[in-house]
């Protein structure tokens, strides 16, 4: 059975490398490497055509630029394997992660075969996510709460492998929104795990996530980063079968929060959004009994008491919270 692994390029020239050989050095025989050049300005697209050259199992495709979901969709379409994997053109992954995945996509009858990861930092630094070994057989209703909660299952595209299937009928369906730039994979992700009957997740962490200072979630605080996560679960909501409603709104009510905390940090630039962001969570007052008792305390505080919740969560920020990925 043939994996196709989709990998979208955009102005990674000084990764890119790194990233293909990780590829090409999967014990995994059957590979074809499918790369989308999403329009990039460096000299990305002469490096894929080089590997191109050098492998018969990478094809190139050089497109407009449109943005990293329209990038892999675009490779989706072109991938002739029955099971897809995607990997960031700044990214590696180790030897066996490939074979690994579908050894238990094939042991477990699942459609989707996933692990953790771990993150990479310039200094040296490595955290694991979450690589506790444990193996996990779960149904779509269970699969899809994990996925909303984030406890277990990682809301990114990369630490997985699809059966082609759920993929093809995502393009048919043209149901994903290209628009959005922050968050993309968690929409992706949850329109996948709804139409997978079976997944199965192996927690060790063979895809490395290099933190770079440039990448889109590392950026200056801008309206997508702002409100792209809110849209998503604002989507998921819309579309949530019955079973997952109030997963679904215990995420939209948390990532409403997380954002009002990360524009608290931002600056008095960010006045208008904070006051926006602070209508939507008014607006949910009767869902914060889905949250637990800490997070339901901070919506009910920045809803009604946001002249005095400011003070309390800047020295939160200063003094207590744990710089762990800066």
């Amino acid at each position: 059975m043939r994996i196709s692994i989709i990998v979208p390029v955009y102005n990674v020239a000084d990764h890119l490398p790194r990233c293909l050989d990780s590829i090409l050095a999967q014990t995994y025989a059957d590979i074809e490497i499918v790369a989308v050049n999403d329009g990039s300005s460096d000299i990305s697209g002469e490096i894929l055509d080089r590997y191109a050259a050098n492998h018969t199992n990478v094809r190139v495709i050089h497109k407009e630029n449109g943005g990293v979901t329209s990038a892999r969709l675009r490779g989706v379409a072109e991938a002739t394997g029955e099971w897809i994997g995607f990997v960031d053109g700044d990214d590696e992954i180790e030897p066996d992660m490939y074979k690994r995945l579908l050894h238990n996509a094939i042991k477990y009858d699942a459609q989707i075969s996933h692990c953790g990861y771990q993150m990479q930092f310039a200094d040296g630094r490595v955290h694991y996510f979450y690589n506790s070994g444990t193996c996990l057989e779960q149904d779509r209703i269970s699969a899809l709460r994990e996925l909303l909660s984030g406890e277990r299952i990682d809301p990114g595209l990369c630490n997985k492998l699809f059966h082609e299937t759920l993929l093809q009928g995502l393009i048919q369906n043209e149901v994903v929104d290209t628009s959005i730039r922050i968050t993309e994979d968690m929409l992706m992700n949850y329109y996948l795990f709804a139409v997978a009957d079976k997944v199965v997740y192996e927690d060790w962490c063979p895809y490395h996530y290099i933190v770079r200072s440039g990448s889109a979630t590392r950026t200056k605080m801008n309206k997508y980063i702002i409100y792209d996560p809110i849209r998503v679960k604002e989507i998921i909501c819309r579309d949530a079968v019955k079973e997952i409603q109030d997963d679904a709104k215990r995420a939209y009510i948390n990532t409403c929060i997380s954002t009002y905390h990360s524009l608290l940090c931002a600056g008095a630039e960010y006045r208008e959004d904070l006051r926006k962001v602070r209508d939507l969570l008014k607006q949910e007052k009767e869902g914060f009994l889905l949250l637990g008792k800490k997070r339901a305390l901070m919506a009910w505080m920045i809803s009604c008491m946001p002249v005095l919740y400011k003070p309390i969560y800047s020295v939160y920020c200063r003094y207590f919270q744990k710089q762990k990925y800066s």
